[in-house]
């Protein structure tokens, strides 16, 4: 059975990714989550607090989903992060536009932007070690690189519907480091 809170985190991440920041008060979580009037204040007192609580969701759900990435090979890594592209914009979609619409309010609010650090912090561990393993030169630098990437091309999958295949674009990112 889920929490009340849990109840209410899915639907703030819900309102958030379907309907932007102005949808997410606690009234409106509430509703969408079918709880009580009042449940959702009960957790989150203020909408800081609803916001860093979603960031927070957020960020546990992508990690524990997305986990390690541990390459084989280069073109695994490729695969990989393949993968995940098409995760996060495809099944994952709700939860990926709330992620940047967040990013917009973490440009003018450190507590979001240390929140949603978090996240990209593991995720880049993860590529860092990546690359290490393949033999990179500079696996930090490689690994800024394709997240950069990464993130451009999940950002124009969001918001503009790009369906361009990312293939080409991480071969040449990971070519260039391993080189």
């Amino acid at each position: 059975m889920t929490s009340t809170r849990t109840s209410a985190l899915d639907a703030a991440i819900e309102l958030l990714g379907t309907e932007g920041l102005r949808s997410l008060t606690h009234a409106r979580v509430d509703d969408r989550a079918g709880l009580p009037k009042g449940s959702t204040s009960n957790y989150f007192r203020t909408r800081a607090a609803l916001l860093t609580g979603t960031v927070d969701a957020i960020v546990d759900r992508e990690l524990s989903e997305v986990g390690m990435l541990a390459p084989a090979s280069a073109a695994d890594l490729v695969d990989a992060v393949c993968g995940l592209i098409d995760y996060t914009t495809v099944a994952n979609r709700t939860v990926t536009a709330a992620r940047l619409v967040l990013f917009l309010e973490a440009s003018h609010d450190p507590v979001l932007r240390d929140a949603l650090a978090r996240g990209r912090t593991a995720m880049e561990a993860s590529v860092v070690s990546a690359f290490a393993h393949l033999g990179a030169r500079d696996p930090r630098t490689a690994a800024t690189a394709l997240m950069a990437c990464a993130e451009g091309l999940i950002l124009h999958r969001i918001a503009r519907e790009d369906t361009t295949d990312p293939r080409p674009a991480f071969e040449l990112v990971v070519r260039a480091a391993l080189s």
